[in-house]
């Protein structure tokens, strides 16, 4: 590959969009604000890079080494946003530090995460998603649920699901348990991947209640519908562990009410890697990408690390990974893509012009193009072909013909330019 070659190539973990492919995303975006608007959400904007701080391993958010970071003049350390929920947490306890009552907040954002890029994973991801906060009730979690839901469903996804699961319910455990970090890390690891076998063989030489080992070798069989989470009761006496099944039980029962609980199922043994995470998680799936389409949860800590001690739920959906799920699917997003270029000579320019401009009156999207001397039409009509434009209005001499040229079906006919009226 030559100097100049590689000028013209992305670094791994980007791309460009452009076209159709580009205008498809933005409209599927923008259905997805429409949805968060009706609920009542208020949109927010994050700078692009903060202070390495917000993000630290304090915070419970990525690891160091999956941030881009750089320095300014004065030697900070800054980085490339790579999640915006503490982003977001910062902004309202900057903004809305005396606010008690509920806040709905939204955004359409990028985020950077300096991967390895597995499965095709992006390390700039367009994200869209919503925070609530201020409401540490069930009411509050199913409705960022049901908003997951409903923006799928926006955005053209018909065949998708919500697992929900539930973080306080394993740590409430591991704290009775009291495990050293690496091994708690490893038994992390073996009940995320529903590694049965694995969770039994790091369990036996560790010494805990019996009670409390088969309810660790039960946690990878403790998915699917609600009834089976229920089932979990029996295997603790912790009444945090309960607590939390019994919020599953009530966020179920709002979902139910809502005719939206046929989207969700649940898993107990669900692990997030944020360790800001309270509560409710949930990762929504769908046919044809290897990852989730959405990532969400519970974070009632986070924002008092900032200066505001409140509750927050929210989510974001990676639009990225939504829109190849669409096009898997053989899911279309129409768009309004211009078809028509208004070529002109020279001496029918100001009527080639006028003509332009009387059809986007109209909402005719048109691209004017003045045909270069020496060039042949035929030039003009294989560009059209190329790049899906349907007609070209030809306009030559003094304008006052008209040649409407169709690129399907190959004809090509004369009309007067006061046809198309003034």
């Amino acid at each position: 590959m030559t100097r100049k070659n590689k000028l013209i190539h992305t670094p791994e973990g980007v791309r460009d969009s452009y076209n159709a492919e580009c205008r498809k995303k933005l409209a599927v975006q923008n259905k997805i604000l429409d949805t968060l608007y009706l609920y009542g959400y208020e949109h927010i904007q994050t700078p692009s890079f903060e202070f390495f701080d917000i993000f630290s391993k304090d915070r419970g958010s990525v690891s160091s080494q999956e941030m881009f970071k750089f320095f300014d003049r004065d030697n900070n350390t800054l980085v490339l946003r790579p999640d915006m929920t503490p982003a977001v947490a910062r902004c309202v306890a900057k903004y809305f530090a005396d606010e008690e009552m509920p806040l709905r907040l939204c955004y359409l954002e990028r985020t950077f995460k300096n991967n390895s890029s597995y499965q095709g994973r992006l390390k700039e991801r367009a994200e869209s998603g919503a925070e609530l906060i201020g409401d540490d009730s069930a009411d509050a979690d199913a409705e960022v649920i049901a908003l997951v839901i409903d923006s799928l469903k926006a955005a053209g996804l018909e065949d998708f699901q919500v697992e929900l699961g539930q973080v306080a319910f394993y740590r409430s455990l591991l704290k009775e348990a009291g495990l050293e970090e690496e091994v708690e890390q490893e038994l992390n690891q073996l009940i995320e991947n529903k590694n049965n076998f694995g969770v039994e063989e790091l369990l036996k030489n560790q010494e805990m209640e019996p009670s409390l080992k088969e309810a660790f070798l039960k946690m990878p069989e403790l998915f699917g519908s609600i009834e089976q989470i229920k089932t979990a009761r029996g295997l603790t006496e912790n009444p945090d562990a309960l607590a939390a099944i019994s919020r599953l039980e009530e966020v179920h029962e709002i979902l139910e009410s809502c005719g939206l609980s046929s989207y969700v199922s649940y898993d107990l043994g669900m692990i997030s890697k944020y360790q800001y995470y309270t509560g409710i998680i949930f990762k929504a799936y769908t046919y044809g990408t290897g990852d989730y389409i959405v990532t969400g949860g519970r974070y009632d800590k986070l924002l008092v690390q900032f200066g505001k001690d409140t509750p927050a739920v929210g989510f974001a959906i990676v639009v990225d990974q939504l829109m190849a799920a669409l096009s898997r699917q053989n899911i279309d997003t129409p768009v309004t893509l211009v078809n028509t270029i208004v070529l002109y000579e020279a001496s029918a320019r100001g009527k080639a012009l006028a003509l332009s401009q009387l059809l986007r009156k109209k909402g005719m999207a048109v691209q004017t193009m003045k045909r270069k001397e020496g060039a042949v039409l035929e030039a003009y009509r294989e560009m059209a072909k190329r790049r899906g434009l349907r007609n070209i209005l030809y306009l030559k001499g003094n304008g006052g013909i008209v040649t409407a040229m169709d690129m399907v079906n190959g004809s090509a006919d004369e009309i007067p330019y006061s046809a198309y009226g003034e």
